[in-house]
């Protein structure tokens, strides 16, 4: 059949993509080689987040008394029925979005897909079968898979990635999880609240090493104090599988340490789905695993795009989603404005979360800015009080200048909601003045936006 476009791979970027291009009166496809939502959905973002709120439920009922509540006896982990839960979450998101395909007249082409010469994608269903889908526009959104190093073999039970660690037969009793970005800290954090014993080994001086140097600290602290042991500034040399348990060498400033775990997540980023794709035979270029394209993910190749962990940028859903609507609106004429690489939010689920967005102190600094730094303490906050909830802080910078808002950093409970208060602001060009001018409400987390905001013009009234 002939489409207008074509989306290869249907994550957060891909059938966003083909949703806002059907909304535009595009005739669309998607082609799928597994489950309609990708990993985000099936396998990543989502059942993540249903594990982790298994183990917070854990943590309230464990911490009932703190609230004047007593239980009798003592909850109990039943660890295949909360896997049970987090497929269940994912299974109906992945539901969902076969809903939006139909509402939208969107036609899912299941299969392995591939360019095939200009306008063509060639489809390899499971079956074996091929067939050919003509298209003007054709947006590859392949996605990405857990990364695997030389001495960090992943055998899929002993050695395991993020798909695996979500899907265990069992809850094992200790993990050793090399990395320490968002995906080996809320694995960290899930496992140690249930029971299991966790190191967490990184390669950096800090743990999740992209975020402002303060919140890494804090977390390495309330981690610690959860009782996960985290070990910096150290290397995963080799793991030895062949006993009952592994044997992790781990090397440190002081020397070789062997770690015993029943198994290992590797947690060290993601290596991009590029293999077999047909980028060489038409031509399109790339370079260290990510495609190549323009502000509006235009490849070398007309009537070629990519977006998505494929391309330059973070590799984030909503980074793709936004990258398959920008993508997208421009194919249909409309006029769009570039994404701002630099007003992402980040975010981390563990407990405290962390979430952030903008320059870091550091680098702030580095890009010549003379700074404004403010930050208001939860233990300061009456809802972080009320809610039990004190541990963290706000950080807020602004240019001393012109009073531009140039990041934030939250850790804490629910700052993960919080932030996009400072996406929103930042878009907005919002001032640092007008955020001490903007009135929250009271008692509420948020207070601390706007509290840190006044702690950097020297105007807080709570501390």
């Amino acid at each position: 059949m002939n489409y207008d476009v074509i989306v290869i791979g249907s994550g957060p970027g891909g059938y966003v993509a083909a949703i806002r291009a059907s909304q535009l009166g595009l005739k669309t496809a998607v082609v799928e080689r597994e489950s309609l939502g990708g990993i985000c959905l099936n396998w990543g973002c989502i059942p993540t987040k249903a594990l982790l709120k298994s183990a917070q439920v854990f943590e309230y009922l464990n911490h009932a008394a703190d609230y004047g509540i007593t239980i009798e006896g003592q909850g109990v982990v039943d660890f295949g029925a909360v896997i049970k839960r987090s497929r269940g979450v994912a299974d109906g998101m992945s539901k969902g979005v076969q809903f939006l395909m139909k509402k939208n007249k969107i036609d899912v082409i299941y299969g392995f897909g591939k360019l095939k010469g200009k306008g063509t994608v060639e489809v390899k269903a499971a079956d074996g079968t091929v067939a050919e889908h003509q298209a003007k526009h054709i947006i590859l959104a392949t996605g990405g898979r857990s990364r695997e190093l030389p001495n960090l073999k992943q055998d899929g039970v002993k050695v395991i990635g993020y798909r695996q660690a979500m899907n265990l037969p069992k809850q094992p009793k200790s993990i050793v999880v090399v990395g320490s970005g968002a995906i080996g800290i809320e694995f960290a954090y899930f496992y140690n609240s249930i029971g299991t014993k966790v190191t967490v080994v990184e390669f950096l001086g800090d743990i999740v090493p992209l975020e402002d140097e303060e919140v890494s600290k804090q977390l390495n602290r309330s981690l610690k104090k959860q009782g996960i042991n985290i070990m910096t500034n150290s290397t995963v040399e080799s793991v030895d599988t062949s006993g009952e348990l592994c044997k992790v060498s781990v090397k440190t400033a002081t020397g070789v340490e062997i770690l015993e775990a029943e198994v290992v997540l590797s947690a060290i980023g993601i290596s991009t789905n590029l293999e077999g794709i047909g980028l060489e035979e038409t031509g399109v270029k790339f370079d260290k695993g990510k495609v190549l394209v323009d502000d509006y993910y235009r490849t070398n190749v007309e009537g070629i795009y990519a977006i998505g962990d494929i391309v330059k940028g973070q590799a984030l859903a909503h980074v793709a989603s936004a990258e398959g609507i920008t993508c997208v609106e421009k194919i249909a004429g409309l006029h769009v404005d570039p994404i701002n690489y630099n007003n992402i939010p980040g975010c981390t689920y563990c407990s405290p979360e962390v979430a952030s967005v903008g320059y870091t102190e550091k680098a702030a600094r580095e890009a010549g800015y003379e700074i404004k730094i403010g930050k208001f303490p939860f233990s300061a906050s009456g809802k972080a009080s009320a809610a039990g909830a004190k541990e963290g802080f706000v950080k807020v910078i602004f240019d001393a200048k012109y009073g531009e808002f140039l990041g934030a950093h939250m850790i804490g409970f629910n700052v993960t909601e919080m932030i996009a208060e400072v996406v929103t602001a930042r878009k907005l060009e919002t001032t640092g003045h007008d955020v001490i001018k903007t009135i929250h409400p009271h008692p509420t987390m948020s207070e601390a936006i706007m509290e840190a905001a006044a702690d950097a013009y020297g105007e807080v009234i709570h501390l």
